[in-house]
């Protein structure tokens, strides 16, 4: 199956120069844990309600700092014509539990989460790879380093 399968249509981006109060926001209004940062028609970031008390209220900063300080600037995405069992793969590989979704020109199309592969039948051999891969301690998206 191809991703677009899985993922979730239902994506807003936010600009990198609002606040993390209104990420917040719009987080808590979609019931969603992560949000796109688009910047002049293109993806630059990734914000999540964990960056939020992670990278932002524990750091002391308040609601009105801009995303674009607390963001993952690191863009991993897919491509709505994948494989879901290769994304899901990767997506452990890579340590991420949502990855934004692109068509070939490279516009956001979706958003899929590991819990959208495993309610969409992805083989649990793949997600379960995927799973521990996302769990293991530190790598290169760990919160607790600085970026």
């Amino acid at each position: 199956m191809k991703i677009r399968e899985h993922m979730s249509r239902d994506v807003r981006t936010i600009s990198p120069d609002r606040s993390i109060r209104e990420a917040a926001q719009v987080m808590s209004a979609m019931d969603v844990g992560a949000l796109p940062v688009g910047e002049d028609d293109r993806l630059v970031g990734m914000i999540t309600d964990r960056d939020i008390a992670i990278r932002a209220i524990a750091d002391g900063r308040d609601g009105d700092a801009p995303i674009r300080d607390v963001m993952s600037r690191e863009v991993m995405y897919c491509f709505e014509d994948e494989d879901a069992a290769h994304v899901a793969a990767n997506m452990g590989d890579i340590q991420v539990r949502r990855l934004p979704v692109l068509d070939r020109s490279k516009r956001l199309v979706g958003i899929v989460s590991l819990g959208d592969l495993a309610c969409n039948g992805t083989a649990p051999k793949h997600l379960s790879r995927a799973l521990g891969g996302i769990s293991r301690q530190g790598g290169p998206h760990s919160q607790s380093t600085q970026h």
